[in-house]
């Protein structure tokens, strides 16, 4: 029967007239046979689901196994034995070169069958030993996955002990390594799939073994914290932390924030990588763990770290919002780097030139999320506003994008700022940025040195400490025929006002700058006053 079968698979009949033929030898099978009939038809349908190389030939294979799974158990259990199958794991099947793919699924196939047998123990002990073999072989994310699908239908076979421990950490390793190697729609979908089933894996085993979450963490972060790596950790390890329970959130943060053993560049780099996971699609409770890990940093004072990472992610993180599945955990993580990032303007100042675009973007959109984000980001933008008001002209664009939606009162900012502040001590940040750590008890505001500027900035404080000049600047009505006076007035306005220490010229430069002045080189102050006041 086997020669028959594989005669009328290997013709060149139309695939509607094999499946006559085929259907006729399967329900032929279903009827009494000796061993030797039944271990030649298994091993061709073996043969078939494994090196088949049609999908056509695979389910002939399948539907001939099953067959004979049900109706002829004996022969089955005895023909799918402890050594065909550690054979099929350790060298595989098929030419050298071209060896099957299938096999984790050719054996979860066969598995179903031989559950309640003798050999079932023995069986489910082999594959405990071979997955924990394979997974410290790194496979692709493709084998991964079958693995995993293989150990949820059937946990029997699912390490245990000292090795399930081990089994996890290196299934985290595994997921370390993922990549995605197409841009294609489908094979996104296909390896984001691929995923889920492994990290579902993990989570399967952390309900059943609480005790192997924390050491599986610690795996976690020696991954994303390492300095050594040559590549990247894959973003598809944030699918191993949306499973985490969040009750052990604040013991884990705490354990990380106070452990001596981790130098700063390694916390700056796992916090990096975790930054960047907000761009991994589907992912849970993601931001809730950023911004967990951003706060525990803040209440040891590791504000060197927060600053450096602050600053070199935070453009990369107003990108993701653009992007509607992963816009809710990027714009919190945004949230609070910029509400917590108050003692210098520089964050906020890096995303000005991308904030009307995004608006835009996301007026065009039309959709819930997109009308949401907007107003979350139009009191985000106020607060910084208000928080870092001596910037009028580069603000002016920023202002003009979000005319139109509403504007949050002064208590809420006041609460708002307040309630994401890295300290509440001013001076504790000082050392890093003291220029802008706060007003000068004197009341008076400085004028930043933009390179060699002084001989503007001395004119500009002896104008502004002439009070009769200065009032009479203020008083004036806002007109269009005297731009730089209007500049002029900005200027005295912010350094009356202001509560920073120090407000940059620039502005004011740009517009009163005499064209054969040198730039960066020093210049004479009263040459300066003379055009100035010819102006």
């Amino acid at each position: 029967m086997d020669k028959i079968l594989e005669a009328v698979v290997m013709s060149s009949y139309p695939n509607n007239v094999k499946q006559g033929l085929v259907r006729r030898v399967i329900e032929a099978a279903k009827q009494p046979m000796d061993s030797e009939q039944c271990w030649s038809m298994l091993e061709l349908s073996t043969k078939l689901y494994l090196t088949g190389d049609t999908k056509y030939k695979r389910e002939i294979g399948k539907e001939v196994l099953e067959v004979y799974g049900h109706y002829h158990p004996e022969e089955f259990e005895e023909f799918f034995n402890v050594r065909f199958l550690l054979s099929l794991l350790q060298e595989g099947y098929g030419p050298l070169g071209k060896r099957s793919h299938y096999v984790l699924d050719y054996i979860q196939l066969g598995l179903q069958f031989v559950l309640e047998s003798p050999s079932a123990n023995s069986i489910f002990s082999l594959l405990r030993i071979e997955v924990l073999r394979k997974v410290c072989e790194r496979p692709s994310p493709k084998q991964c996955a079958k693995i995993s699908k293989l150990l949820m239908q059937h946990p029997q076979c699912i390490p245990t002990g000292k090795h399930q421990l081990l089994f996890c950490q290196q299934l985290i390793r595994c997921i370390g390594q993922f990549q995605c190697v197409s841009e294609g729609e489908e094979e996104i979908m296909e390896f984001l799939e691929q995923v889920n089933k492994v990290s579902g894996l993990l989570q399967r085993i952390w309900r059943t073994q609480t005790s192997a979450i924390l050491p599986s963490l610690k795996e976690l972060f020696t991954i994303i914290s390492s300095t050594e790596e040559q590549e990247v950790p894959s973003n598809a390890l944030a699918s191993v932390v949306q499973f985490v329970p969040l009750e052990l959130m604040d013991g884990v943060i705490r354990n990380l924030t106070n452990d001596d053993s981790i130098t700063d560049v390694q916390m700056m780099m796992a916090i990096g990588r975790m930054i960047d996971w907000v761009s991994w699609p589907l992912g849970k409770n993601i931001d809730k763990w950023i911004i967990a890990l951003l706060k525990g940093l803040a209440a040891v004072k590791k504000f060197s770290i927060l600053i450096e990472v602050t600053l070199s992610k935070i453009e990369k993180v107003f990108s993701k919002l653009l992007y509607p599945i992963v816009r809710e955990g990027a714009l919190s993580v945004l949230q609070y780097m910029l509400l917590s990032f108050q003692h210098s303007h520089e964050a906020f100042h890096l995303l000005l030139p991308h904030i009307p675009r995004l608006v835009a973007s996301l007026k065009k959109e039309d959709s819930n999320s997109a009308t949401s984000s907007l107003e979350q980001l139009a009191e985000l933008i106020h607060c910084m506003f208000f928080r870092f008001s001596g910037f009028p002209d580069l603000y002016e664009p920023v202002l003009e994008a979000v005319k139109a939606l509403p504007i949050p009162n002064e208590d809420r900012i006041k609460h708002l700022l307040g309630q994401n502040a890295w300290t509440s001590q001013k001076n504790e940040l000082a050392c890093f940025y003291p220029r802008l750590a706060s007003k000068s008890e004197t009341g008076k505001i400085g004028l930043i040195n933009l390179g060699n500027t002084c001989y503007m900035n001395s004119i500009i404080q002896s104008l502004f400490m002439a009070s009769d000049f200065r009032h009479s600047v203020l008083n004036l009505t806002e007109g269009n025929s005297q731009p730089l006076m209007t500049k002029l007035q900005w200027l005295f306005a912010f350094l009356e006002h202001s509560q920073r220490p120090a407000i940059s010229p620039e502005s004011f430069l740009s517009a009163s700058w005499p064209p054969w002045f040198t730039p960066g080189a020093q210049q004479d102050c009263s040459e300066y006053l003379k055009y100035l006041l010819d102006r």
